[in-house]
């Protein structure tokens, strides 16, 4: 029971609880803004590889707040593959876990 925790329910509600914060943060007076939506629910999980990748040096404040805006961007589009992975690897639990139990 702890494996299905840990491993499907945690990571599910964390994930739901993540969207629909970024959801209702994208509705504005002509419905969802998505590429906005998609960018944000990616975030969290794209930009610790975008931010070791595209670190500003040398810079003047401008091209270290361009380079961080870019570095924001390219983090959501990552993450939103990254998340993508994540829930297929969740699936996949899901499917295994149901296979186990019917094995019995």
């Amino acid at each position: 029971m702890k494996r299905v925790l840990f491993k499907v329910i945690l990571p599910l509600l964390v994930i739901a609880a993540w969207m629909n914060m970024c959801y209702w943060i994208c509705v504005d007076g002509n419905g969802v803004n998505w590429f906005q939506f998609w960018i944000m629910s990616g975030f969290p999980f794209g930009i610790r590889k975008m931010l070791m990748l595209l670190i500003p040096r040398n810079f003047g404040i401008a091209g270290s707040i361009g380079v961080l805006v870019l570095d924001a961007i390219i983090g959501g589009v990552v993450g939103v593959v990254v998340l993508a992975i994540k829930i297929a690897a969740i699936i996949k639990e899901i499917i295994n876990i149901i296979l186990e139990y019917a094995r019995r």
